[in-house]
């Protein structure tokens, strides 16, 4: 199971403090254990997962010490020696139906989101950008296969305008990573947004080289910036077991309006990815000829795509033109060269045409 954090409320700091904060992640890790017992976890820590919220540090603190003696039953003590330094992980997950390893990359994306003063003006935040290229030089040499786990994703948030997840700097310096290891990279997953979302990782030639999967929350949240909220929602992931790479996603939500006119909580497949698009995985070339299909005027695909991005949270006012462009130059362009290139080349009165400036660049 990834378990992308953000367990606290999102409420204001006053209320809360250090000791909330580590007893709430305590209470999750708990009932997480005690409900699945026999279940490998990876987590990785939110930037609710600390206090003041966002404010994660770039050394060790009492919450990594606290949160690395909850995870001890899922990882390794070599995995827990650089949490506790910097929030951050690796480890092997070992399978008898593989002769290839997979190695879970837990980062702490936490230290790049644009709050957290505590890594203003530092270009490597707990030397988690050397750590990381030294951990895919050593997959690579070793024939490994990684899965990269974090809260705060890589790319621009496809709800509003030209504003990254996380810092520009840091977020251009990991999509470069990302493409240099793309041949042992075999997906990304995220959290952060509480909306389901997928981006592509293209490299410099415009050629799809990665997956990456932005999961919606099990609690509801609506930001400034945005006109709707979501439903709860999770899922599973079919890959291949001799290889790793993603095959399929179920996906599975709860009707919010239903559950509270009900009073009964009734979770509901809302979608399985390759039967709804049509697609036969879900490997870069398969999300980018998808996103190609979210181009086109009056496209189903994409207006499955919106209402899956709310999980079937009722939006009545739907997707217009600006909200199509900022979402369709998300999904493709997860650096600041393209991506602002894509808005740039986008008019207002233009956005059906969008696949006409989208793939030309």
């Amino acid at each position: 199971m990834i378990w992308t954090g953000d367990s606290p409320p999102h409420v204001p700091a006053n209320e809360l403090s250090t000791k909330i904060v580590i007893e709430v992640i305590k209470n999750m890790t708990t009932t997480i254990r005690t409900l699945l017992p026999d279940l490998l976890v990876f987590p990785a820590l939110g930037n609710h997962d600390y206090w003041p919220q966002d404010q994660l540090p770039v050394s060790g603190s009492e919450v990594y010490t606290a949160v690395a003696e909850f995870w001890k039953p899922w990882l390794s003590e070599e995995a827990l020696t650089t949490f506790r330094k910097g929030g951050y992980y690796s480890q092997i997950y070992k399978t008898n139906t593989s002769a290839i390893p997979l190695r879970i990359i837990s980062l702490n994306t936490n230290l790049y989101y644009s709050p957290n003063k505590e890594t203003f003006n530092i270009t490597d935040p707990a030397d988690q950008f050397t750590w990381l290229e030294e951990t895919l030089q050593y997959s690579r040499q070793n024939n490994e296969k990684v899965y990269i786990i974090a809260h705060v994703p890589i790319g621009y948030l496809p709800f509003t305008e030209m504003i990254p997840a996380m810092r520009s700097y840091f977020n251009e310096r990991l999509v470069e990573i990302f493409r240099t290891y793309n041949d042992i990279i075999a997906g990304q997953f995220y959290g952060h947004t509480h909306r389901d979302s997928i981006m592509v990782v293209l490299d410099k030639k415009e050629n799809p080289v990665g997956s990456v999967f932005v999961t919606p929350a099990v609690t509801p949240i609506r930001s400034a910036a945005e006109k709707e909220s979501n439903n709860p929602g999770f899922r599973l992931y079919k890959y291949d077991t001799n290889c790793y790479s993603l095959l399929d996603l179920w996906h599975y939500y709860l009707n919010l309006t239903e559950a509270n006119l009900k009073k009964e909580a009734t979770w509901k497949l809302e979608y399985i990815m390759t039967k709804l698009y049509n697609i036969k995985d879900i490997k870069p070339e398969s999300l980018y000829k998808l996103a190609k299909l979210f181009q086109k005027p009056e496209s189903i695909e994409f207006q499955n795509y919106y209402r899956n991005f709310l999980v079937n949270f009722d939006a009545p006012e739907g997707c217009d033109r600006t909200c199509k462009k900022r979402q369709l130059c998300a999904i493709l362009h997860v650096d600041a060269s393209s991506y602002f290139h894509c808005i740039a080349s986008i008019s207002e009165h233009d956005t059906d045409n969008i696949s006409n400036s989208l793939m030309t660049e």
